[in-house]
C-alpha cells in the first residue's frame, strides 16, 4: 500500500457498548421499545445502526472495526474489587441485543473485536495503536467516553458523540488542548486524582474537576505534583499525602492499556456491503428500512 493511498484511507474504530447503551436509553426514555412480532426488542440495534450510518457518511471511513466489552472480570477488577461495582445491571431488553448487534456488524462485513481480561477500551486503545503507529493510518474513534481523549494523538482522533442525531466533537490534540488545557495524557493524571463516580474509584478524597484540572496544568504530572508538595496548600498537601496509595492505583485504573493481545488485519476491516447478505439480515430483525438507510436496494 503506498503512503499516497494511505493519506486517504482512515479507520473508524467504533466503541459497541457506549453506542449501544446510548441507542437503548435514547428510545427506551420515551417508553416505547421497537419489537419484532415475535415480541423480541430491537431498539437498540435499529437505534445503533441509525447512529453508526450517520457517523459513517459524516466521517467517510474506508476500514471500520467495532470494540466490545466481554462479560466476566478484566485485570483492573484483580487491582480494585470495587472497579466498577455501582453500575446497574443491565436492562432485561438489552441483553438479548448484545448478540444481536454483534450479528448485524458482522452482515455488515465489519470485524467484531474483544479480548478476556479487558475492556472495549483497551482494544480500541491497543488496534489505534496498531493502525497509526504501525500502519501509518489516520484513526477515528467513535464513542460517547471522554476516557478515550487519551488516546488522542496527531493521527488519532475522537469523536464524541453528543446529544442527538449527528451532533459531534471531534477531538484532536489541538482542540483537546484549545477546550480543556491538557495534552492527553494528562487525562489519565486528572482521573488519578479526581477518580471516576461512573467506573467507582475515588482518586484523592476531597480533590474535584476544579482543583485536579489547577494541579495538572500547573505541574505538568502527577509526578510533577508530587515534586512540588510543599508547595501546595496544606489542605491539598494533606488530602495527597492520605491518599498517595489511591492516587497511583486510580491513575493504573484510569491508564488505557495499549498491548492487548488483539489483531484486525487491515484487508478485513475494508467497509464493503455484500447487499444480500444484509438485506437478509434486516428482513430478518424486521428493520427493512435500514436499508434504504444505508444504501442497500431491496429488488
Amino acid at each position: 500500500m503506498s503512503n499516497e493511498t494511505k493519506e486517504q484511507q482512515s479507520v473508524l474504530i467504533v466503541d459497541g457498548m457506549a453506542v449501544l447503551f446510548r441507542a437503548y436509553f435514547a428510545t427506551a426514555a420515551g417508553g416505547y421499545i421497537r419489537r419484532t412480532k415475535d415480541g423480541l426488542a430491537t431498539n437498540a440495534v435499529y437505534g445503533f445502526i441509525r447512529y453508526f450510518w450517520d457517523a459513517v457518511q459524516t466521517f467517510n471511513p474506508t476500514h471500520v472495526v467495532c470494540c466490545w466489552d466481554l462479560g466476566g472480570g478484566t485485570f483492573r477488577g484483580e487491582h480494585y474489587a470495587a472497579y466498577k461495582g455501582n453500575r446497574p445491571e443491565a436492562p432485561e431488553d438489552l441483553i438479548p441485543q448484545f448478540t444481536m448487534i454483534q450479528e448485524v456488524m458482522e452482515s455488515l462485513g465489519i470485524p467484531n473485536i474483544s479480548a478476556p481480561g479487558y475492556e472495549a477500551d483497551d482494544c480500541i486503545g491497543t488496534l489505534s495503536r496498531l493502525y497509526s503507529e504501525d500502519l501509518g493510518m489516520n484513526v477515528m474513534i467513535l464513542s460517547g467516553d471522554h476516557d478515550l481523549l487519551q488516546l488522542v494523538n496527531d493521527r488519532t482522533s475522537v469523536i464524541i458523540m453528543k446529544k442527538g442525531h449527528g451532533n459531534y466533537k471531534v477531538y484532536t490534540p489541538d482542540s483537546l488542548y484549545e477546550e480543556k488545557g491538557l495534552r492527553p495524557r494528562q487525562i489519565i493524571d486528572m482521573k488519578g486524582l479526581m477518580g471516576d463516580a461512573s467506573d467507582n474509584y475515588p482518586g484523592v478524597r476531597g480533590i474535584g474537576e476544579k482543583t485536579a484540572m489547577k494541579l495538572v496544568q500547573e505541574y505538568e504530572s502527577i509526578e510533577g505534583i508530587l515534586e512540588h508538595l510543599d508547595e501546595l496548600s496544606p489542605a491539598i498537601r494533606k488530602k495527597i499525602e492520605n491518599d498517595m496509595e489511591m492516587l497511583h492505583l486510580s491513575r493504573k485504573l484510569a491508564e488505557i492499556h495499549l498491548e492487548v493481545p488483539v489483531a484486525c488485519s487491515l484487508e478485513s476491516c475494508v467497509l464493503s456491503l455484500d447487499h444480500h447478505q444484509v438485506i437478509a439480515k434486516f428482513e430478518e430483525l424486521e428493520m427493512k428500512s435500514l436499508c434504504s438507510l444505508i444504501g442497500v436496494a431491496i429488488s
